[in-house]
């Protein structure tokens, strides 16, 4: 597909740019086709070759859009102009908007565990009241046993595990070190004892 572009030429700040006629894909600082003309924006100097951009257009090269608004203006093609310019979206409003997709993606889920929970209250109220068991329920038994002290929770069980396993240990090293230390005694007694023959 062909494409009627600018070639960008000139210094630095000084820009001029040449019309030219090349494959869509390829780089305008390339091979070209032909040259159509050049526009210097500074000064607004502008020298085109109507019939060529006319023939190369009935060809099927369509001009870009920056390249159509000058040919509308020259008056070469009649048409309206291009909307060239693109919208730039602020980072600020690029996250709220991730932060509103986000928010709403787990209003889904809020609403069906709403709904989860109203189901399951629904039920234990349409269950009659003779179908459970005479005596304490589940959630008072785990409150208050017998005794009527709460019963510990699963975690405080645990640690009174592990504290009994670290005494039983501290004990076996105070059973291992008694042995030790009887045996020395004995060995002072048994040294005292030669020593007095």
């Amino acid at each position: 597909m062909l494409a009627i572009k600018f070639s960008r030429k000139g210094k630095k700040n000084q820009p001029f740019f040449r019309i030219i006629v090349l494959e869509k894909s390829k780089d305008p600082w390339g091979d070209f086709l032909e040259d159509l003309g050049f526009y210097n924006p500074l000064t607004k100097e502008c020298s085109l070759n109507e019939k060529r951009i006319k023939y190369w257009i009935s060809n099927g090269a369509q001009p870009t859009g920056s390249v159509h608004n000058l040919l509308v203006n020259k008056g070469i093609i009649k048409a309206e102009k291009v909307n060239v310019t693109k919208k730039r979206v602020s980072k600020k409003k690029e996250t709220l908007k991730k932060a509103m997709d986000r928010k709403e993606e787990k209003k889904p889920d809020e609403k069906k565990e709403k709904l989860k929970k109203e189901d399951k209250e629904k039920e234990t109220k349409e269950e009659p009241e003779e179908k459970k068991p005479e005596g304490k329920s589940k959630e008072d038994k785990k409150a208050a046993p017998e005794g009527g002290e709460p019963r510990p929770d699963v975690t405080s069980r645990r640690e009174e595990k592990k504290e009994e396993k670290k005494e039983e240990k501290k004990e076996e090293k105070k059973e291992e070190k008694l042995p030790k230390k009887e045996a020395k005694e004995e060995k002072k007694e048994e040294g005292g004892k030669e020593v007095e023959k």
